[in-house]
Order: C-alpha cells, then sequence, then structure tokens
C-alpha cells in the first residue's frame, strides 16, 4: 500500500513511549515501505487523519519543518517529500523504493531570504536620477 500527498505517519500510534515522531507525505509516496525511529518499524498502519498532542515528543537532530525530499538523491525514485512535523529524537531513516532517506537528504525550508546572492545597494551610488 502506498502513501498519498497529505497523510501524516504518527509513532506515538502503536508505541506510545517512543520519541513521537510525526512526519507528513507531501509528494510521492508510491513507493513506500517504513520509517525507522527509535528501533520502530513506522508503516502504512502508522497512518493517522490529525496531528496528536505535542506532550511526550522529544525533538532531535531533524529540525521541525525539514523536508526529506527522495528525488534530490534518487532521480529515478517515486519522489516522495515528508516534511517533519514533531519528535524525531531516534529517528534513523525512511526506506521507499529501495532508497534510504537519511538526514543527507534534508532541504529547510529558509523564510524570508532571497535566494540569489546578496547586492551591497548602499554601496553603489548612481548619483542624480529624474528631472524633479
Amino acid at each position: 500500500m502506498a502513501l498519498k500527498k497529505g497523510d501524516l505517519i504518527d509513532e506515538h500510534k502503536r508505541h506510545p513511549g517512543s520519541c513521537g515522531l510525526i512526519i507528513k507525505v507531501m509528494g510521492g509516496g508510491a513507493g513506500f515501505e517504513k520509517v525507522l525511529c527509535c528501533d520502530h518499524e513506522l508503516t502504512e498502519d502508522d497512518v493517522v487523519s490529525n496531528v496528536g498532542s505535542s506532550l511526550g515528543r522529544k525533538k532531535g537532530h531533524l529540525p521541525i519543518s525539514v523536508i526529506l525530499d527522495e528525488k534530490k538523491l534518487y532521480p529515478d525514485s517515486c519522489g516522495l517529500r515528508v516534511m517533519i512535523i514533531d519528535g524525531g529524537a531516534g529517528f534513523k531513516e525512511i526506506r521507499c523504493c529501495g532508497h534510504s532517506l537519511k538526514m543527507n537528504s534534508m532541504r529547510e525550508l529558509k523564510f524570508g531570504q532571497m535566494r540569489g546572492p546578496e547586492s551591497d545597494a548602499a554601496g553603489t551610488e548612481t548619483g542624480h536620477q529624474g528631472t524633479a
């Protein structure tokens, strides 16, 4: 069974004493196999309809709102993209299409920053302009 966009996987559904990893599927997912976290295997059985309480969830090295993108490392894959919602202290990997997604497939969301190189507009003076 494959995952679809919008699915939420919650580790607390079957493993309440775990770090409480919650991931949201942002795209792809046809070749999804499992998530390994806190020595538990999270599968389609751990899909929930909404996010539960944040109490008891332990954050790890994965920053919140980070996207793990399978296409970044494996262009021939189904293109699974997931966002870390909460928890993640025991996160090891996500297996999809026979590939392993770990910390190295991380792409941070950066809000309020320009994509191009920064220019120093204050240092360049162009003189008078206009006809006022």
